[in-house]
């Protein structure tokens, strides 16, 4: 079992003449001084090493159903044990789980539990798969990585909730122990990454290119369509055609509401038809699968065959209806194949969430 220490080394660092030490988990390559914490607040200057400060602590343990992720093509039907830990290595102004993303809190790390724990805890919880999400587990990684591992030979499925701001050999190893994702493309322009999220686009970019060229990974995309920020038709033209031309039309992409949270308050709500426009430019510009989240509409939530037009397996929020899918996700109508990862599921779990304690 794995040990749970208070500081728990890392290897992707490196000492500066300066003295200082520099993370090289993601782009931010922060650059730190002997007990300083890093801009994501749990990854530390320890003894001249980067250590992390949450191995083995979490916010909390909740069982959801996949569709809350959002994946639609993962699994549909099944559960997911989700957690997450504490900080961020972005500073997105309209976070809505910056509690959790923000804190510099130890009380926010409630519960503790080693990966072999969270392991075992799915499997008696007969959850198929679990989840990194809350916050990004990208600063946290260790800690994910030996859970996966965990899970992996618990055979559990292991999904990274991330907006994939990381640099190249840590996102090699990370995503080799995970079986499904949903990054978030939070805009397509640098403008916007800069202004409000403290970051830089090319390097999701880069992300998502790497998921879908050199891995096995199942993954989609979530954006958040904040009203006057990133919803413009031409930023949404240009995202959906460079999803086209670049991952290709079978990736599924989830449109979500903003509503006013953390340091945009004053912003308003996104209109639902926002949403479903976005869905039409990119359904006009070819990708097979394009969701809206956060808002009532079952049509625009459902999933159709991209071959013959008929809906496959409607949804009502995270609830599935009518299902024409064989358990191969096959359409029973024409026998096209969809993309995605699917098995039998007796019955659906539905729409509860569950909190669970997994270890004290």
């Amino acid at each position: 079992m794995s040990q749970l220490k208070p500081y728990y080394p890392t290897k992707y660092w490196q000492k500066l003449d300066d003295g200082r030490v520099q993370c090289t988990v993601c782009p931010r390559l922060c650059t730190l001084r002997e007990g300083k914490l890093g801009a994501c607040f749990v990854r530390k200057a320890e003894q001249g090493e980067i250590v992390l400060t949450t191995y083995g602590r979490s916010s909390g343990f909740c069982i959801d159903p996949i569709e809350k992720k959002p994946l639609n093509h993962f699994y549909p039907g099944s559960s997911v044990l989700s957690f997450g830990t504490a900080g961020c290595n972005l500073g997105c102004k309209f976070c809505q789980n910056w509690s959790i993303s923000k804190s510099r809190q130890i009380d926010t790390l409630g519960q503790q539990a080693s990966p072999e724990q969270i392991a075992q805890s799915a499997l008696s919880n007969h959850c198929d798969s679990i989840a990194f999400t809350y916050n990004d587990p990208v600063i946290f990684m260790e800690y994910a990585v030996d859970t996966a591992i965990a899970c992996r030979e618990a055979n559990i499925h292991t999904v990274a909730v991330s907006a994939g701001y990381m640099n190249e050999k840590p996102r090699e190893q990370f995503f080799s122990v995970i079986d499904g994702a949903n990054i978030d493309l939070k805009a397509f322009s640098e403008r916007f990454y800069k202004k409000v999220c403290g970051g830089e686009l090319a390097p999701v970019l880069e992300t998502l290119m790497y998921l879908k060229h050199e891995t096995d990974v199942w993954f989609e995309i979530t954006t958040l369509l904040i009203p006057g920020e990133n919803d413009s038709e031409a930023e949404l033209e240009a995202m959906t055609q460079w999803i086209f031309e670049h991952l290709g039309p079978d990736v599924p992409l989830h449109f979500s509401a903003f509503h006013p949270d953390f340091k945009m308050m004053d912003t308003v709500r996104t209109p639902a038809n926002t949403l479903v426009n976005a869905r039409h430019i990119a359904k006009r510009n070819g990708l097979h699968y394009v969701y809206v989240g956060n808002v009532h509409n079952e049509q625009c939530s459902s999933t159709y065959c991209p071959n013959c037009g008929q809906n496959v397996l409607s949804r009502n929020w995270y609830e599935l209806g009518s299902c024409s899918l064989s358990s191969a996700g096959k359409c029973l109508h024409c026998g096209y194949q969809l993309a995605g990862r699917f098995a039998h599921i007796d019955k659906p779990f539905g729409r509860r969430r569950i909190p669970i304690q997994v270890a004290q």
